[in-house]
């Protein structure tokens, strides 16, 4: 009876004392119940899940709350008022209760146990930072009113007959037909035999291995076994290590959402304490984490969309567009995994050699770029893994950005202007491609501004870049915003698909929680000459060594500073860029700039690196790299000297301020310029008129556009704060202290009952002092002008030891305008 009370706890109004019982309950599982009207049936107000759900093995676990049986709706409805007099009584006297099942354990402990996982970052501990009302920065994650549901992930079950064989990296596994294995992790993936599917992608035996990045903030995709031999597919999953699960030092929105402790699975085909960076899960409680985990499937009328758009081969043209979180972009990155795969000869004798082109109009939730950007794509091969997992494409085997224009918002409708000839310029570009890959398919992803203004926009896209088909993805309208679309797709003679929304159930990050994490993978993301696969860097930004570029003199390196929007003082220039993130936009001829003439040439401009600042290969000359090409007539125009005219120098740092237009700025025009990538303005220095910038753009990129004559602008747009940039060294340094505490506990264990020596007592003072030495950097981390750590009280205490465990948060104190009270009142 006291088991049905509980249950019956969860869906009545509590008092105080109850509610912090229920959610310690309910930490393991790192959900929040939101607190419903008692009624009849309790389960009326759950969602079913959409399969019957498969057990797992038993395990030692209890069984999580989504699990425990029901009582019979008739038995539940009988003693309702029972149930109700004494769930009142157990509110009033919460300590006669049973303990509920599933304790947490202490932080400490919980610590250690994950500390050991390599696939995860060393802060794994619940990190619930305060979210500022004001501010759309950080809502912490596990902060979700919703309840976890147990979902059906893998059909295939590991057992003698499905292992081939395995080992501590990797498990080779028989798949029947009809038959799926799902994973959360990292891993690469072999298919040896038999034809499998994976994100829309039809993968064949070959020797290509491909890496699939499954964290748990999308869904995860599902390895299907389509077409096999003597009835099974038989692939090798391998462990890979990227460096990405290392972001969870530097940002809390990277933790959790790797693989953890070993599942049931894991564990048959494991021995001993090795770890995998993957872990093959049955059912979604089978996640230690207790994380919301959903399988990646698609409605049959979207398989049936690509399979009737992949059928036109080269001459496919695309546009898919829709409303706000409708899966515009799961639809085409199922769409170009399925292009960029198909069999070596298939029916028709097509063989895909000429790639897909992929043309990216949203700005606000990019693939392959960091917000703020469009970009024309040229892809080689399938991508199997979330927008932050391939921030950009570096001219690798994957694929190469062929151009690039930075729009300076997560929204067109700031400049829809200067969006629609950026896209114009793109198609161009994508028509001269043509010429070398002519059966090089494309696919517009058109972002989810699509009402007023962005309905005209996706009008005149439709009816002027010679599209084949236009996909419009949903089929509840409105009838004002379908109804132009089928009557542009119908005046420019192109055929129209309505496919069902399909969006995401349940979201572990916000919008801008992901635009953040895309962006700290983009700056932290690298691509070494001798290896074939990206690596991410976990040193904070403020611990690399910045490009110096100098911004005035006779080795001026940029034309000048532009910023989009609203004219400025230009005494506020240095408050507005110092600490922004930028564009390095190439200025490819003079008619970027309106009202200039058409046949000046393009002056020599170089950027410098500092030997003692730069953070670039040394084998790499960066001197000899950026030296102008050769010196040109005196008697021509250069550039600079026709900019002057829309360059007002700051007096204190003279800096170059270039506004072009009335009232608001006019940018470049996209068809003479370029975005060649992003950086972060980490520093300005007037006394020797220099800026440090971070950027992972490669060296020879900016190389190859100096010495082709063309000159640098650096354009600031309106883009959010890089918020996660000020905070990585707190992070960092804590997540360093977490690591020592550990190891220091680790080595008392190793040392107990040991006899005492002079070594051991020099040992404890040096990890003493490397201790203190780590505090100091937390406490100087947190103690900066640009960054407050507060207390946050508001969640209970654990009940395992009774502390006040506090939690920490950031904030960024902004100014209003110079002198401001608000510039010292921090």
């Amino acid at each position: 009876m006291k088991r049905k009370v509980e249950k019956q706890q969860s869906a009545a109004p509590v008092s105080a004392v109850s509610a912090i019982a229920a959610r310690r309950a309910r930490q393991p599982q790192q959900q929040v119940i939101v607190p419903i009207s008692p009624s009849p049936d309790p389960r009326a107000t759950e969602e079913p899940p959409t399969k019957k759900t498969k057990p797992s093995p038993p395990t030692d676990e209890k069984w999580t709350d989504s699990e425990k049986p029901r009582p019979d709706r008739r038995r539940r409805k009988g003693k309702l008022v029972a149930e109700k007099r004494q769930d009142d009584s157990m509110e009033s006297a919460p300590q006669e209760s049973e303990p509920l099942p599933d304790e947490p354990s202490a932080d400490e402990s919980r610590w250690e146990e994950e500390n050991e996982d390599i696939t995860m970052a060393d802060g794994i501990e619940e990190e619930a930072l305060a979210q500022n009302e004001e501010d759309e920065s950080y809502e912490s994650p596990t902060n979700v009113a919703t309840e976890i549901e147990n979902f059906p992930l893998s059909k295939t079950r590991l057992n003698k007959s499905s292992i081939v064989y395995a080992d501590e990296n990797r498990l080779c596994v028989r798949i029947k037909e009809k038959m799926n294995l799902v994973a959360v992790g990292q891993y690469d993936i072999w298919v040896k035999r038999g034809v499998i599917s994976l994100m829309g992608a039809k993968l064949h035996p070959s020797p290509n291995l491909y890496r699939v990045y499954a964290p748990s903030t999308h869904s995860l995709p599902v390895i299907k076994c389509v077409t096999g031999i003597e009835g099974y597919a038989e692939v090798e999953i391998s462990s890979c290590h990227s460096g990405m699960y290392r972001l969870g030092d530097l940002s809390p929105l990277y933790q959790r959402i790797w693989n953890s402790k070993n599942t049931a699975a894991d564990k048959a085909t494991l021995n001993g304490n090795s770890r995998r960076t993957f872990s093959v899960l049955y059912t979604s409680s089978d996640d230690p984490l207790g994380r919301h985990l959903r399988p990646l499937h698609l409605e049959k009328k979207w398989s049936a969309a690509i399979k009737h758009l992949s059928q036109k081969v080269g001459g496919l043209r695309v546009l898919v567009c829709g409303p706000k979180a409708s899966g515009k972009s799961t639809f085409s990155r199922y769409l170009q995994n399925h292009l960029l795969s198909p069999a070596p000869q298939t029916e028709n004798g097509y063989s895909n050699t000429d790639g897909v082109a992929f043309l990216d109009l949203d700005p606000g939730q990019p693939e392959f770029s960091p917000m703020g950007e469009v970009y024309l794509a040229h892809l080689r091969t399938p991508c199997f893994g979330p927008p932050f997992s391939h921030p950009s494409l570096d001219g690798s085997k994957d694929g190469s950005i062929l151009r690039s224009h930075h729009i300076g918002a997560t929204s067109p409708k700031e400049d829809p202007d200067h969006y629609v000839l950026a896209a114009t310029d793109l198609m161009d570009h994508y028509k001269r491609l043509l010429a070398d890959y002519p059966q090089c398919s494309l696919i517009i992803n058109f972002p989810g501004w699509i009402f007023g203004l962005g309905l005209e926009v996706a009008t005149w896209l439709i009816k002027s870049l010679g599209l084949s088909d236009v996909v419009y993805m949903s089929e509840k309208g409105p009838s004002e915003v379908a109804d132009p679309l089928a009557q542009a797709a119908s005046e420019a003679m192109v055929n129209m698909i309505t496919l069902p929304s399909q969006p995401t159930e349940y979201v572990t990050r916000s919008s801008a929680q992901l635009r953040s994490m895309q962006m700290q993978s983009y700056f932290h993301k690298s691509q070494p000459a001798q290896l074939q696969s990206h690596i991410w860097s976990d040193a904070p930004l403020n611990r690399i060594r910045p490009l110096s570029v100098d911004y005035a003199g006779s080795r001026q390196g940029i034309l000048g500073v532009m910023v989009m929007g609203a004219h400025h003082n230009p005494e506020l220039l240095h408050d507005l860029l110092d600490g922004s993130i930028v564009s390095l936009v190439a200025v490819e001829n003079q008619n970027a700039i309106t009202g200039l003439a058409t046949n000046a040439d393009i002056p020599e401009h170089a950027m410098e690196d500092d030997d003692e600042q730069s953070d670039v290969d040394p084998d790499t000359n960066m001197d000899d790299a950026t030296e102008s090409p050769a010196d040109e007539s005196s008697s021509q125009p250069t550039l600079l000297s026709s900019l002057q005219p829309f360059i007002t120098r700051t007096q204190r740092e003279n800096l170059p301020y270039l506004f072009i237009g009335s009232g608001s700025c006019t940018p470049l025009n996209p068809k003479y310029s370029r975005s060649l990538g992003l950086a972060l303005v980490r520093g300005i220095h007037p006394s020797s008129h220099k800026l440090d910038l971070v950027t992972p753009i490669p060296p020879s990129t900016i190389r190859d556009a100096l010495e082709t004559g063309q000159g640098i602008v650096l354009v600031r747009g309106q883009l959010d704060n890089p918020n996660w940039a000020i905070a990585e060294e707190y992070y960092a340094a804590r997540a360093a202290e977490r690591r020592h505490s550990a190891s220091v506990v680790a080595s008392r264990k190793a040392k107990a009952g040991q006899p005492a020596s002079n070594k051991t007592h020099t040992d404890a003072r040096k990890q003493k002092e490397i201790s203190q030495q780590l505090r100091d950097r937390v406490r100087r981390a947190g103690n900066v002008p640009w960054m407050t750590v507060v207390e946050d009280t508001r969640r209970s205490a654990r009940p395992s030891d009774g502390a006040n465990h506090k939690k920490t948060m950031w904030k960024l104190r902004k100014k209003a305008y110079p002198g401001s009270e608000s510039e010292t009142d921090w």
